[in-house]
């Protein structure tokens, strides 16, 4: 129990720049005391002191603001930060070496009896105010975005933003840079409206961006042929679509520092 103890204070020293020495975590810290009295909640909640359980963690939740149901599985070295609002259901079941922050729900969405709660991995990090619902299972070392609400489960490492949650990933196929580069012509950032828009806004603007590209190049192959036959006058043709841009309508605001044209 003592090493236990010592794992969590030495824990929140690692993860907290506000903490200063054990002694003060021990005394001043919610996320700590929580779940101190959880662990022992929980071992009389596995003894079938189901009613004792349950008016120890009440009495917790009155002390730290922090209710932890004394059924949920909760692994080492976990730390709750600032701790006020945070909801943890029956069923849930915490890795080790995770971290949760204020207003977080670790909440079901059925009534019925059974796994109704999510399961995190090791090393997650839930952010303020986010909700993780259901039975479902958050891979190690996910990152769980502030306010994001996660109804689906969520791969190793991944990192979870918006409502409903959707997945960050990195940018690398070639179909997902091209439309980088026409969004970048036009002023607009696709990745920005893909993070910030619901999923089917983001993908009839990507759709859009595609749609754009290709008659981008079909317009430059059809004027090519034209000049060829004598259609028209000739004309520089732009060498490479991908890199161009479209000036912005509104000029940026001017530099004090700077006199002339170069204020701009």
């Amino acid at each position: 129990m003592f090493n236990r103890i010592r794992e969590d204070i030495r824990c929140i020293l690692e993860r907290d720049p506000a903490a200063r020495n054990a002694f003060e975590i021990f005394t001043t810290y919610p996320g700590f005391h929580a779940v101190l009295i959880h662990r022992l909640a929980h071992w009389l909640w596995q003894h079938g002191f189901k009613w004792l359980a349950r008016v120890l963690a009440n009495v917790a939740r009155l002390f730290t603001g922090i209710e932890i149901h004394p059924g949920a599985v909760i692994g080492r070295r976990f730390f709750i930060d600032h701790g006020m609002g945070v909801v943890i259901g029956e069923t849930a079941v915490i890795g080790d070496d995770c971290t949760l922050y204020h207003g977080v729900t670790l909440g079901g969405i059925s009534w019925q009896k059974g796994k109704r709660h999510p399961t995190l991995g090791r090393d997650v990090i839930v952010g303020a105010g986010a909700k993780v619902l259901g039975p479902i299972q958050i891979g190690d070392g996910a990152r769980i975005g502030s306010n994001a609400v996660i109804l689906k489960s969520v791969p190793p490492g991944a990192t979870v933003v918006g409502v409903p949650g959707r997945v960050i990933e990195p940018n690398r196929d070639v179909l997902t840079r091209q439309r980088a580069a026409t969004a970048k012509r036009l002023g607009f950032d696709a990745y920005g409206a893909t993070r910030d828009a619901p999923d089917p806004i983001a993908d009839a603007i990507n759709r859009m961006l595609d749609h754009i590209h290709h008659m981008d190049q079909r317009l430059e192959a059809l004027s090519c042929i034209l000049e060829h036959h004598g259609f028209m006058v000739h004309f520089e043709h732009d060498g490479d679509l991908d890199n161009l841009a479209i000036e912005p309508v509104t000029q940026p605001e001017p530099d004090p520092s700077v006199e002339g044209p170069d204020r701009y």
